[in-house]
C-alpha cells in the first residue's frame, strides 16, 4: 500500500488573490480531509488606526481592484453614522447607481471570464486553453459581448466617480459630484443591449445545467444557514436594509439591524488559515456557519423588485421545490439573476426625477459619534465596516468582515465534499483537481480583501528528508 500523502493545489486559479488547497489522502488514495488555506495578509484593520475617519472611503477601496466600490460605499455609510448626517435622497440614489455598476462589472467578470471556461470548455479541458483565451477562441462573439458588458459597468463607475478603479465619489453625508444628463442618457442607451448579454449568459448556464443535471445538483452541495440584506418587504436589497438569517430548510432564524451585527455574529479561528470563520452567535460554532453572496441572498429573500430578474428568481426557487438551493454551482445561476437585477435597477434609478439633483450632500451637527457601522451587499456577499473614533475623529479600532470571510466555512465544505467525490488514488488526473478548484470558484472569493487581524499566524515549517519522509514540523 502507498504511504499517506498530501496533494497540494497551489495556486488556486481564476480567483482574486492567493490560496492553496491541501488534500490529505489515506493509504489507499482516498481523501481523508481537505483544507483551503488563505495565507496572504493585508492587515488593513491595524494600519488604519490613527487615520482620520473621513479618509477611509478612499483608503479601504485600495485593498482590491475588483471590488473597490463595495468597500468605498460601505466605508462611506460607516462615516455617515460617525458624522451624524444622513445623505439626501439624490445622494443615496447615486451611490446605489454606482453600486449597480459594480455588480454589473464584477458579476460579468466572474461568470464570463472565470467560471465559463469550465462550463464551455469542460472541467477536463487542457488547462492551457481552459481560460478566457479559450473562450475567445471557442466563441468570439460571446467573448466580445462579455468584454462590452464589463466595460459598461466600469464606465458607469467612471462617469460617477472619475475613475473606473478606486473612484473619488462617496463622502460623509453624501457624494461629491452630481450626475449629468449627458451621462444619464449615455448609460440608459446601453441597458437593453447589456440585458441581452446577461440573458444570453443565463441561457448558456441553464442549458449546461439541463445537460448536466445530476452533477449540478450534487456538486459541492450541502445544507447550511444563509444570510443577506432584505428590504422592508423581504425583497432583494443590495445597498441597504436589515440582515436576515435563514436556516437549511428556509426557515427564518433572525433578522436584525446592521449596526447590531456584533450581537448576532462572532468569528472563529483555525491554525491553518489567516482567514477567520464568522458564524451566527446564537447557534455557536460550527452549527451557526452560513453562506452569503448570490446564493445566500436568493435563499433568504422573498422576491426581487424588477420584472425579468424576479421571473428568473421564481424558476431558481423551483430547483429545490421552494426550499433553499444547496448546490454550489448554482452560485453562478444566482449571480446571473443578480446581474439582470442590477441592469434593471439601473434603468429604474435613471428614471428617478431626483437622479440629476444637485442636492447631494448633508452636513452633520457639531460633534462626532464614537462609532459608525456601514453594511452593504458586495457582489460576493455581506460586507461590514465598523469604525470606532476618538474625540478628534481618529480611528482607534476598525473591524472588517468581508464576504469571503463569511463564506470561509462554506468554501472549505465545498472543497472537502468535491475532493471526496472526485479524487481517488493512486493517480489523480488534472481534471479532478480542477473540479476541486471549481468548488472554490463558485464563491468568487476576493482573498486580498479578507485577512486583516494582526496576531498569531498559521505559519508551518516542514522539513522533508531525501526519501520523502517528514523529519520535523514546526507550527506557530
Amino acid at each position: 500500500m502507498a504511504a499517506n500523502r498530501t496533494l497540494t493545489i497551489e495556486p488556486v486559479t481564476r480567483i482574486e488573490g492567493h490560496a492553496r488547497i491541501t488534500l490529505h489522502l489515506s493509504e489507499d488514495g482516498e481523501v481523508e480531509k481537505s483544507y483551503l488555506h488563505v495565507d496572504e495578509f493585508r492587515g488593513l484593520e491595524k494600519f488604519s488606526e490613527g487615520r482620520p475617519y473621513f479618509e477611509m472611503p478612499q483608503i479601504t477601496q485600495r485593498i482590491c481592484g475588483i471590488c473597490p466600490v463595495s468597500h468605498h460605499l460601505a466605508s462611506a455609510k460607516a462615516c455617515d453614522a460617525i458624522w451624524g448626517a444622513a445623505p439626501p435622497r439624490p445622494a443615496v440614489l447615486l451611490r446605489e447607481l454606482m453600486h449597480m455598476g459594480q455588480f454589473v462589472q464584477s458579476h460579468g467578470l466572474h461568470f464570463f471570464y472565470l467560471a465559463a471556461p469550465d462550463l464551455v470548455l469542460g472541467f477536463d479541458a487542457d488547462p492551457a486553453v481552459r481560460n478566457v483565451f479559450g473562450i475567445i477562441n471557442a466563441d468570439p462573439s460571446l467573448a466580445l459581448k462579455a468584454v462590452g458588458l464589463r466595460r459598461f459597468g466600469q464606465q458607469m463607475i467612471e462617469r460617477l466617480g472619475g475613475k473606473r478603479v478606486h473612484p473619488n465619489f462617496a463622502v460623509p453625508g453624501g457624494v461629491n459630484t452630481p450626475l449629468s444628463s449627458k451621462d444619464r442618457d449615455a448609460i440608459a442607451a446601453e441597458i437593453e443591449t447589456q440585458l441581452g448579454v446577461a440573458m444570453e449568459g443565463v441561457g448558456l448556464l441553464t442549458g449546461w445545467i439541463e445537460k448536466n443535471h445530476d452533477l449540478a445538483l450534487s456538486f459541492a452541495s450541502f445544507p447550511s444557514n444563509y444570510m443577506g440584506l432584505v428590504d422592508a418587504k423581504g425583497g432583494l436589497s443590495l445597498y441597504d436594509g436589515q440582515i436576515r438569517v435563514c436556516g437549511p430548510n428556509g426557515e427564518r432564524i433572525d433578522q436584525f439591524k446592521p449596526q447590531d451585527y456584533l450581537l448576532h455574529m462572532a468569528e472563529h479561528v483555525e491554525p491553518w488559515s489567516f482567514l477567520k470563520f464568522p458564524y451566527y452567535r446564537k447557534q455557536g460554532w460550527p452549527q451557526g456557519a452560513y453562506r452569503v453572496g448570490p446564493l445566500g441572498r436568493l435563499n433568504v429573500v422573498d422576491r426581487i423588485g424588477t420584472s425579468l430578474a424576479n421571473e428568473e428568481f421564481k424558476r431558481f426557487r423551483q430547483l429545490n421545490n421552494g426550499r433553499p438551493v444547496e448546490g454550489s454551482l448554482f452560485y453562478h445561476y444566482a449571480r446571473l439573476i443578480e446581474l439582470i437585477y442590477a441592469l434593471e435597477r439601473i434603468e429604474q434609478l435613471l428614471s428617478e426625477p431626483d437622479i440629476l439633483s444637485t442636492d447631494i450632500r448633508a452636513y452633520g451637527p457639531p460633534g462626532l459619534r464614537p462609532r459608525g457601522v456601514g453594511v452593504i451587499e458586495a457582489p460576493r456577499g455581506t460586507l461590514v465596516h465598523d469604525y470606532h473614533v476618538d474625540a478628534n475623529g481618529l480611528l482607534v479600532r476598525t473591524n472588517l468582515i468581508v464576504a469571503t470571510g463569511h463564506n470561509n466555512w462554506a468554501m472549505n465544505q465545498a472543497v472537502d465534499r468535491t475532493a471526496r467525490a472526485f479524487v481517488h488514488g493512486p493517480t489523480v488526473p488534472e481534471g479532478m483537481l480542477n473540479r476541486v478548484e471549481a468548488a472554490v470558484r463558485c464563491y468568487d472569493p476576493c482573498l486580498s480583501c479578507s485577512t486583516h487581524a494582526v496576531g498569531k499566524m498559521p505559519l508551518e515549517l516542514t522539513m522533508v528528508g531525501p526519501d520523502g519522509r517528514v523529519l520535523t514540523r514546526v507550527v506557530r
